[in-house]
């Protein structure tokens, strides 16, 4: 059985021009200890899907889904009460932006702390020992200073590092990462996402990473959902489809990479799309 299942979810936000369906019919599931990449541009529904699992859509939005079920749970008709019980704790999430994700008034140890003692009922002596640990555990370095310190006293890779050590401090067996490498610089980008995979690894734990980024998908995931326009358009294991892509949008997302650039500019989705209804 699927650790989570989702199957024929969609969102729907009201605007004032009427609704706007953001999510449309996706079925989405994962594995114990697998690495599941969600992946399409932006606009395809990638993070909206998500945060309808976690409970975060502001209440402009509509949620229906045939099937929401997390190890077994039904979490779509979960209470509030029922829902922080699981959300936090064995289904976290790291979100895009991690200085924006911190609370700029606050230290970044007060605010793990915080984590800690909220979701597992941890006394300040031992929040703080675990919040070291973790740390130590995101290398981060001078951990007892950056306890200390503010998010705007941090690099962007240290708060991204400080936001992981919160998605993990209470060991889920879910974690979901949207974009967790963007606003970062090359360099960093690769040391997030090898700290990412080594604790995946270490805890155990599924991973869905939402991304846009082909070269992430192909060095990370297990197995590749590819959403346009808030559909899914292909699901396929991460080998076939790098080799034998199905679905046109999957074939235009591949032909979009640099490596596969030729002259001076490079090829687009909607250039592969020309060149399909030319055919």
């Amino acid at each position: 059985m699927a650790l989570l299942n989702i199957r024929n979810l969609t969102v729907k936000f009201a605007t004032a021009t009427g609704s706007f369906t953001a999510v449309d019919g996706i079925d989405v599931s994962v594995d114990k200890g697998e690495v599941l990449a969600i992946v399409g541009e932006s606009g395809s529904g990638k993070s909206v899907s998500m945060l309808a699992v976690m409970g975060l859509l502001p209440d402009t939005a509509t949620i229906t889904a045939d099937e929401m079920t997390y190890d077994g749970q039904d979490i779509s008709n979960m209470t509030a009460v029922q829902r922080r019980k699981l959300i936090g704790r064995e289904i976290t999430m790291i979100f895009q932006e991690p200085v924006a994700s911190l609370n700029p008034s606050f230290t970044t140890g007060f605010q793990i702390e915080e984590v800690l003692r909220l979701n597992l009922g941890m006394s300040r002596r031992e929040a703080h020992a675990r919040a070291l640990e973790l740390y130590r555990a995101v290398g981060i370095p001078e951990p007892e200073e950056k306890l200390k310190a503010y998010p705007h006293q941090m690099s962007g890779g240290q708060c991204q590092r400080v936001m992981i050590a919160m998605a993990i401090a209470s060991n889920p067996r879910l974690l979901i990462a949207d974009e967790p490498t963007t606003a970062l610089d090359v360099t960093i980008q690769k040391q997030i996402l090898d700290l990412l995979m080594k604790l995946q690894e270490d805890y155990g734990m599924a991973l869905i990473l939402i991304t846009h980024d082909m070269g992430v998908v192909a060095e990370t995931a297990d197995r590749v959902v590819v959403q346009y326009k808030g559909k899914k358009m292909e699901e396929a294991d991460v080998l076939s489809l790098f080799e034998n892509p199905q679905h046109p949008y999957t074939r235009a997302l591949l032909s979009a990479l640099p490596e596969n650039a030729t002259g001076d500019r490079l090829p687009t989705v909607s250039d592969f799309f020309t060149q399909e209804a030319a055919r």
